[in-house]
């Protein structure tokens, strides 16, 4: 019993979770045939109630750095860090919920002889919350994310890149994290693609065996803006793949209505006119609608008033236009969304005849 005992130390020092875990296995059994059924038993429960993941608050997590320019490439959020409010539909909640159980049944999974593969991949355009939910699954889990830095991590020099990914992948392996691997198509581009070189070729290869090894042991979520891009290998290594989409009109009315909660504000959510600014957020992603509701909230600070519905409808007014409009088409864009003459004129500090000439009423 001093072997085991002897072996789990080691393995506790040396962050090896699977040694700890194959010798507690082997004390167990002895203890059982010395007849120390109760103390075998307390190993055994306490075997299968671990999350499989050791604490890592005693831990350094100094991020991993390019050989050549000493630049991180990873950056590392704790989970205590992490300050996020989600909206999500059922669609993408559903899969997410389920793999963060899926993460914290692996000991239970495994013994029963089955080996899963902990990872997701993450597709759609940009904004939609695909960094923000994988930041969410590591506060779920209560382990810190690592965070790929492509900009450093793909070298000028290629025959190091590949020598990065391993790095990288090596840092996290024996460590209670997520690895995250954001943009992921800067390094896992179809093989078939004839713009690239027979080297960025070769990073693909590193990368593909980088992944099968690191899924032995280790949690994996990538995210892409060009899901089309990826080589068909990569889809294969992923055991949960989710579209993350443009919200619908339930998503935007709830993202805008938990926003609204939390300001002072004179919007009235039961005001049909609520209803026809919450139409033109159809269309955009999650951060554009929460950037556009930012910038009016800002504003209405400056101004030193509270929020009315018609700085939003400015504000995207102006963002749908990219700053580049006159204000008689402000005026028109306002009044057709039934904003009144008077207060068109007040909310831009002009008078109500420039405000009938603009759109035309005597």
């Amino acid at each position: 019993m001093y072997t085991e005992l002897i072996k789990i130390i080691e393995g506790g020092l040396n962050n090896d979770k699977n040694k700890v875990i194959s010798y507690s296995k082997h004390l167990a059994k002895k203890l059982k045939d010395d007849g120390a059924d109760k103390l075998a038993n307390k190993i055994t429960s306490t075997l299968e109630a671990s999350t499989s993941f050791p604490v890592y608050k005693d831990q350094l997590f100094d991020a991993p750095v390019d050989n050549d320019t000493r630049l991180n490439i990873a950056d590392i959020i704790l989970p205590q860090d992490i300050k996020l409010e989600i909206n999500i539909s059922d669609s993408v909640k559903d899969p997410i919920d389920n793999f963060i159980s899926l993460v914290n049944s692996k000991n239970e999974i495994n013994n029963k002889g089955i080996h899963i593969n902990l990872s997701m991949l993450l597709y759609g355009p940009p904004g939609c919350g695909k960094t923000t939910l994988a930041k969410h699954i590591a506060k779920e889990l209560e382990i810190p994310i690592v965070i790929a830095r492509f900009d450093s991590l793909i070298s000028s020099l290629l025959g190091n890149t590949a020598k990065n990914i391993r790095k990288l992948f090596d840092y996290a392996k024996n460590k209670p994290c997520i690895l995250f691997l954001d943009e992921f198509d800067a390094i896992a581009k179809a093989r078939d693609d004839n713009h690239e070189t027979g080297e960025l070729k070769r990073v693909i290869n590193s990368l593909l065996q980088n992944i099968d090894d690191f899924l032995e042991t280790g949690i994996l979520i990538a995210a892409t803006n060009h899901e089309q891009l990826l080589d068909s290998a990569i889809w294969r290594r992923f055991e949960k793949i989710i579209n993350v989409n443009k919200p619908d009109s339930l998503e935007i009315k709830t993202l805008v209505e938990t926003y609204l909660k939390r300001i002072e504000s004179d919007i009235d959510v039961n005001d049909k006119k609520y209803d026809a600014l919450l139409a033109n957020f159809l269309g955009l992603s999650h951060s554009e609608i929460i950037k556009i509701i930012n910038s009016s909230y800002y504003n209405s600070i400056i101004k030193n008033r509270t929020l009315e519905h018609y700085d939003i409808l400015t504000e995207y007014f102006k963002y749908n236009n990219n700053n580049r409009y006159t204000t008689e088409e402000l005026i028109r864009f306002l009044s057709e969304s039934n904003i009144s003459q008077k207060h068109i004129a007040g909310f831009l500090d002009i008078s109500i005849r420039q405000v009938r000439n603009a759109i035309n009423v005597e």
